[in-house]
């Protein structure tokens, strides 16, 4: 740029003009020189400093003139002048000659190379620097390598927005805070009420005030509907007097009851050869699996396992629990002379293992047999409600005894069992029965209606798709060989025989069964007994038996 201009200086001696260059642009006199200089002509890839020094007349061979005071000479040492960033040193000042000096009129010349314009200095390279954000980075200065360096500066905004930020975070997570505790209120407002209106209804429904629901409809549903039961049979046997004692133990998991059903020995049952025999003399002769099978066909029931349980593994299972507490109903005499009752008869007695078993066993003079039963299903219900309702703590209750068991029954699944069975007594969800039988052993339509059908198992069905059909028959020919030759004909039929004692004299026989699916089943029944497909009907068969017959008078006996 070769047009100059200066702030105002009243004593600065303004320059000659000596001539133009081939542009047309004016060539002022250097201070202190006197000859005239021709100019020199443009080269743009020359050093700016001697372009400038040749444009002006300076000579090469002189000395170099000192130059004038220069108010901005400061601030255009270290610019590039040529737009490539080179350093062209100190430059001389530019003289403004506008004001003074008038340009005459050239001829148009050809356009000339207009010199390479000096670029915009970076940002930060003017006299105000323009704000910079917090942390920022500006070029502060030139080092001598022509790199610039940069320094930290920090702003003083800087701190006033980082505390906005804090601030608007801080905003943001009470914000979002006030949301979360917003939605746990409402989870556990919506929790509360469902529990409230789940008790609710479940204390209307186990009151029997929910309409359509009655007490009695809730009732009828537990004892009338498919149940689930686990049963097993225990037999005490008494090893110093002989004789056994026999129990069902069962666990009705859909009404959530226990009992224990006393069997007395007098009761006829049928050996695995269809003959009849009473339960005393089954476990004696059978053993456990045999009499186990016999009462299976009685009640046709499923019988799990059997337990035997002599006199001594009881007081030892009595004395493990820590002894029971038993109503007893009568005084029993210790085994020595003129000593003080062993038991004495009163209201919550602790009884040892010793006290135990001296009181289920006994049977005063000229009692019956029922009398013995029910003191053995009081120490049964007394220990149960000892044992523990943990399966695992009852199963090392029974490992303790180390006693001999059925096959049948393991020791885990006997504990398992027994836990079950406590739980009930421990609540008072338990209760002991006596099955009544005649004189004869037989089951009264009383005792299949109450015991076995709704103890042990309501509608008595066959335990296997495959098993034999079970046949109660019931002689009513007024011949007593009546019953034995309908066993032997429906045994050597492949039917189950099940006793059901004498009736009246019937001048008809009578073939009956339950359902439509059982027909065909007791029309074959009666082809075995020789009775005519007319005795086939349907009605209501005692409660242990597929198919039931009354024998009549038309019966012949073979």
């Amino acid at each position: 740029m070769n047009d100059r201009q200066n702030p105002y200086d009243p004593y600065y001696q303004q320059p000659q003009i000596v001539g133009y260059d081939e542009y047309g642009q004016p060539v002022y006199q250097q201070p202190g020189q006197q000859q005239e200089q021709q100019p020199q002509q443009y080269d743009p890839y020359a050093q700016q400093g001697q372009q400038a020094q040749q444009g002006y007349g300076y000579d090469p061979y002189g000395q170099q003139q000192s130059q004038q005071y220069d108010p901005y000479a400061s601030q255009q040492q270290g610019y590039g002048y040529d737009g490539y960033g080179y350093d062209t040193g100190r430059q001389p000042a530019a003289v403004d000659a506008t004001a003074q000096w008038s340009i005459p009129q050239q001829a148009p010349a050809p356009a000339p190379v207009s010199a390479p314009q000096q670029p915009e200095p970076p940002s930060g390279f003017g006299s105000e620097p323009e704000p910079a954000v917090p942390e920022q980075r500006r070029a502060d200065r030139e080092d001598g390598n022509g790199q610039y360096s940069f320094i930290e500066e920090p702003d003083e905004d800087s701190e006033d927005v980082i505390d906005w930020l804090k601030f608007t975070e801080s905003r943001s997570e009470r914000r979002e805070e006030a949301r979360r505790r917003g939605r746990n209120r409402m989870v556990a407002l919506v929790v509360v009420v469902a529990l409230v209106v789940v008790g609710g209804v479940g204390y209307l429904w186990s009151a029997g005030k929910l309409p359509g629901l009655g007490g009695s409809e809730k009732e009828n549903t537990a004892t009338t509907g498919p149940q689930q039961r686990d049963v097993i049979v225990v037999h005490l046997h008494n090893t110093k007097k002989g004789g056994t004692s026999t129990a069902l133990l069962v666990d009705n998991v859909t009404t959530k009851q226990g009992t224990t059903v006393l069997l007395p020995n007098s009761l006829a049952v049928s050996d695995d050869e269809g003959n009849t025999t009473t339960l005393g003399k089954s476990v004696d002769d059978d053993g456990s699996t045999g009499t186990r099978e016999s009462i299976d066909t009685l009640f046709g029931t499923r019988i799990s396992g059997t337990w035997r349980l002599d006199t001594p593994y009881l007081e030892n299972l009595v004395d493990l629990v820590g002894n029971i507490e038993v109503d007893t109903d009568t005084d029993v005499p210790d085994t020595k002379k003129d000593v003080s009752p062993l038991v004495k008869k009163g209201e919550a007695q602790t009884l040892s293992g010793q006290m135990a078993v001296a009181y289920a066993t006994y049977r005063g003079p000229g009692e019956a047999e029922a009398k013995q039963l029910m003191r053995f299903g009081q120490v049964m219900r007394g220990v149960l409600r000892k044992i523990s309702d943990d399966p695992k703590a009852a199963t090392v209750t029974v490992q303790t005894l180390a006693q001999i068991l059925d096959p049948s029954l393991p020791e885990k699944d006997l504990g398992a069992s027994l836990a079950k069975l406590a739980e009930h007594a421990k609540i008072g969800d338990y209760t002991t029965a006596l099955l009544p039988v005649q004189a004869d052993g037989t089951l009264t339509d009383a005792a299949t209606e109450s015991v076995v059908k709704d103890i042990l198992g309501g509608t008595v069905k066959a335990p296997d798709q495959d098993a034999a059909v079970r046949v109660g028959v019931r002689n009513g020919t007024g011949n007593a060989g009546g019953t034995e030759s309908a066993r032997i004909e429906l045994v050597n039929g492949g039917y189950a025989f099940v006793g059901g004692g004498n009736t009246g004299t019937e001048a008809l026989s009578e073939v009956l069964y339950r359902d439509a699916a059982d027909k065909e089943k007791a029309t074959q029944v009666a082809k075995t007994l020789g009775l005519p497909v007319s005795a086939v009907k349907q009605g209501k068969p005692a409660a242990n038996a597929d198919v039931s017959v009354v024998l009549g008078q038309d019966y012949k006996i073979k």
